[in-house]
């Protein structure tokens, strides 16, 4: 089933373009934002372990304490109609025989006692040999952050879809924000970190130029 054609799908990723600039007087509407984090939790992850959170920052005070530190979203923590903060688990909780991945696994996927344990040794197996981040806790946290991407790229793909801006924000002092979000008592930095942030809004202005790509043929090779 096609929900989109192929020229309706081309024509909405090239509306989207990184917004540094939205309208603060116009507000998304409460059932559109919702689609946009209904796509954030539909989103696949590896073992669909969901390494993720959404802190929907809508905290005057909190925004004005992270300005500083948020130097790619200046304008955006001051225009955008919404601002997340999206955050991944570490490696306490991504360890094999954690409590949070056998909850996964009983709870969220329905696997039985056996399944889980069949699964959790596939799921030791791919940490220590696939991506070789057994006992490194920078590379679990590095590869959750990539798990969150898929969810980031699916909210802003819905955003384009209604007609919704956005901006995926890097530009930011990691080790400072979840700082500040731990004293707030938003995380506890033990489970979580920052991994990106996104603004969503409405555009106040057009982009100055047309957008800028390398040509397909660059990029691909058939094999």
């Amino acid at each position: 089933m096609k929900f989109l054609n192929n020229d309706k799908i081309i024509e909405c990723f090239n509306f989207r373009y990184a917004c540094k600039v939205f309208d603060s007087k116009r507000d998304i509407a409460e059932n559109d934002f919702m689609t946009i984090l209904e796509s954030a939790r539909l989103s696949p992850s590896s073992f669909g372990l969901e390494p993720w959170r959404f802190i929907i920052l809508q905290n005057e005070d909190i925004k004005e304490k992270i300005f500083n530190d948020t130097w790619g979203g200046h304008e955006a923590l001051k225009s955008a109609s919404k601002f997340i903060i999206i955050l991944a688990r570490k490696n306490i909780d991504l360890q094999p025989n954690s409590q949070y991945v056998w909850h996964m696994m009983r709870n969220i996927h329905n696997i039985s006692d056996d399944g889980c344990k069949l699964r959790s040794k596939y799921y030791e197996n791919f940490h220590k040999y696939d991506f070789d981040m057994h006992n490194d806790a920078q590379k679990v946290f590095d590869w959750s952050c990539k798990q969150s991407y898929i969810a980031l790229a699916n909210m802003m793909t819905t955003a384009t879809l209604l007609g919704i801006d956005s901006l995926p924000i890097e530009g930011f002092c990691q080790k400072n924000i979840d700082i500040i979000l731990e004293q707030e008592g938003i995380i506890d930095s033990i489970h979580f970190g920052s991994s990106v942030m996104v603004a969503f809004g409405y555009r106040l202005k057009e982009p100055k130029r047309a957008k800028t790509r390398q040509k397909l043929k660059d990029i691909i090779q058939f094999i």
